[in-house]
């Protein structure tokens, strides 16, 4: 699998830990620990980029470590 920057926290409103992957919108898991959502989001990017080349969507190249203001 690609490298992808992963986004991991833990959100009291949902009383869990989010994995985002801001390169592949929409493409965001959770789970009861940080290993739990890692491997979450692991299987839902895999999910995600079979659906786009199913569809002939492109999928991005991994840019790496994204910067934010």
């Amino acid at each position: 699998m690609e490298r992808y920057e992963i986004i991991l926290y833990w959100s009291s409103e949902d009383a869990a830990f989010i994995a985002e992957v801001p390169e592949l919108p929409g493409c965001v898991a959770h789970g009861d620990s940080q290993e739990s959502a890692l491997a979450s989001v692991k299987e839902a990017m895999s999910l995600w980029m079979d659906t786009a080349q199913a569809y002939g969507d492109p999928i991005p190249e991994p840019r790496g470590r994204l910067m934010y203001a």
